[in-house]
C-alpha cells in the first residue's frame, strides 16, 4: 500500500475555482482508478485555504499509474495558477496499523 498527504495552499481569491478543480479531480480519480483505495481532500478549520489531501494506492503500480493520468496532468498544470507552490508540502507514508473501512 502506497500512501501519502499532501498539503497545499489556496492561493488567496482563488478559493472557487481551486475547490472546482478538486472536485473534478477526486470525480475522475474515483471513476477511473480502481487501484486508489482512498483520495480524500479536507480544509483546514482555522484555515479555509489549507487543503489536506490524504491518497492511498493499492501498490505502487496503482499510484503510478495515478500519476499518469489526464487528470492529474490537468491538475498538475493548474497548481501553480491556484496555489502557494512555496507552501506544498507532500509526505508519503508507512502504514503501522489501522482500519480502513467501505
Amino acid at each position: 500500500m502506497i500512501s501519502l498527504i499532501f498539503k497545499m495552499r489556496i492561493q488567496e481569491g482563488k478559493e472557487e475555482q481551486a475547490v472546482a478543480q478538486i472536485e473534478r479531480m477526486c470525480a475522475a480519480v474515483g471513476a477511473n482508478e480502481p487501484g486508489a483505495l482512498a483520495y480524500v481532500f479536507h480544509r483546514a478549520q482555522d484555515d479555509p485555504r489549507q487543503l489536506v489531501l490524504y491518497e492511498s494506492y493499492r501498490d505502487d503500480e496503482a499510484f503510478q499509474a495515478h500519476m499518469q493520468t489526464d487528470h492529474m496532468k490537468e491538475l498538475q498544470a493548474s497548481i501553480a495558477e491556484l496555489f502557494d507552490t512555496s507552501a506544498i508540502e507532500v509526505t508519503r507514508l508507512d502504514r503501522v496499523a489501522g482500519v480502513l473501512r467501505g
